[in-house]
């Protein structure tokens, strides 16, 4: 069985199908001959709601793979702390992989380059970024899990890899992460079959799609993240967290896999 852990990435947000959201999930899952499928992946989740419900949940399913992909709205907040980061991803791989699960999770891209931002908030974002691909870089060597680097994935910062908000994948996007998802999985010895990046289904947008966004999501959500992200284009540069050497949107219905 494929489980699916993490957040609004993970629920498919941005490959908009009629029913509610599909993304990458079902997609992989459909080139995987277990067939057997969970996502417990929820809008808004940090890498301690993946550690706290989501993966007692997934264990419970005796899974064979898993993908774990979060930690983007951790560096959204005020109260972002690496360490913290690094304890919860470390957590989730260790017991997954401790169950016998092979697990594939991401490196994050500069996401600044596809959601335009002031200049300070961009740089101290990357920051955070960077911060968190050192520390899957430490757990993916130290569990031996498998890793896709979205910022050297072709076409990552290309516009229609991404939805209308810049921040989730479009329906090539999605394909994108399946097809990646799989070459890993198979990697470890998974049945995984090839995944078509030809789009199928999906919405097609318009640019009166992007101008209702604009208005009626993105400027709502800048107000709802000023709070937190306002003060970053002040906040004084903190030095990054040593973790020690590397060692061997729109609520609707997700594609959950779950009757």
């Amino acid at each position: 069985m494929l489980v699916l852990l993490g957040d609004s990435t993970a629920v498919g947000i941005g490959d908009l199908v009629p029913g509610g959201w599909r993304g990458f999930g079902p997609i992989l899952s459909s080139s995987y001959s277990d067939n057997g499928y969970r996502n417990y992946a929820v809008s808004g989740a940090r890498l301690a709601d993946v550690r706290r419900t989501q993966l007692p949940q997934a264990l419970r399913d005796k899974p064979t793979a898993a993908v774990v992909i979060a930690g983007v709205n951790d560096t959204l907040r005020s109260d972002f702390s690496a360490r913290r980061m690094h304890e919860d991803l470390d957590h989730v791989c260790r017991e997954l992989t401790a169950a016998g699960v092979s697990v594939v999770t991401v490196r994050f891209h500069d996401q600044g380059r596809v959601f335009k931002l002031p200049g300070r908030l961009r740089r101290v974002l990357k920051d955070r970024i960077d911060e968190y691909n050192r520390i899957v870089d430490v757990v993916v060597a130290r569990h031996g899990v498998r890793c896709v680097d979205l910022h050297t994935m072709p076409g990552a910062y290309e516009l229609e890899t991404w939805a209308v908000d810049r921040l989730h994948p479009s329906e090539r996007g999605h394909r994108m992460l399946a097809r990646a998802f799989a070459a890993e999985l198979r990697a470890v010895g998974h049945d995984f079959g090839e995944v078509s990046l030809e789009c199928s289904g999906g919405r097609e947008l318009t640019v009166w799609h992007h101008l209702a966004w604009l208005m009626l999501k993105g400027v709502p959500w800048l107000f709802k993240r000023g709070a937190d992200l306002v003060p970053l284009l002040w906040a004084d540069e903190e030095p990054a967290e040593v973790f020690g050497p590397v060692v061997p949107a729109e609520v609707l219905p997700a594609d959950t896999g779950r009757l």
